[in-house]
Parts: structure tokens; sequence; C-alpha cells
């Protein structure tokens, strides 16, 4: 039985001090230039999370946009869309 990798973080992205997006990735140097390819507007990306597997950073990453949206209004950061 394959054992699942922990090798995968929760992220965000920030323009000053606001949250624009958060994320999962097994990669945050090339996510982060994969974001500013796409246009995205932001002055950092900060690792929230240890590494853990796919599934418990989704999770995790869920979690996040779930308080985000309490806080806020029932909105999601700037470049999330769901």
């Amino acid at each position: 039985m394959a054992k699942n990798p922990r090798d995968t973080v929760t992220y965000e992205l920030k323009e000053g001090h606001k949250v624009v997006y958060r994320g999962t990735t097994n990669d945050p140097e090339r996510r982060e230039q994969e974001h500013k390819d796409a246009g995205k507007k932001f002055t950092g990306l900060n690792v929230t999370s240890r590494k853990m597997t796919e599934d418990g950073a989704k999770k995790k990453e869920a979690e996040t946009l779930g308080t985000y949206r309490k806080n806020h209004c029932g909105k999601n950061p700037k470049y999330n869309n769901r």
C-alpha cells in the first residue's frame, strides 16, 4: 500500500497586509511564479502550514477560506473564485 507523501503546504498571497489569495502547493516558488505570470498583483507569498498530504492541505485550505469568509462578510479573497 503506497503512503501519501507529506509534501503539500497551504499558502497565502498578500498585497501589503491584505490577503488576496489562499491556496495549496507542493512547490511554493513555482506557484508564486505562476501567479505572477497570470497577472495577479501581490507583494509576497507566505507558507502558512507545515508539510502535509495533499488531502490534508486541501482540507486546511477550505477551513481557512471559511474563516476568511466569516470575517469578511461572506466574501473570498480577491483572487479566490470559489
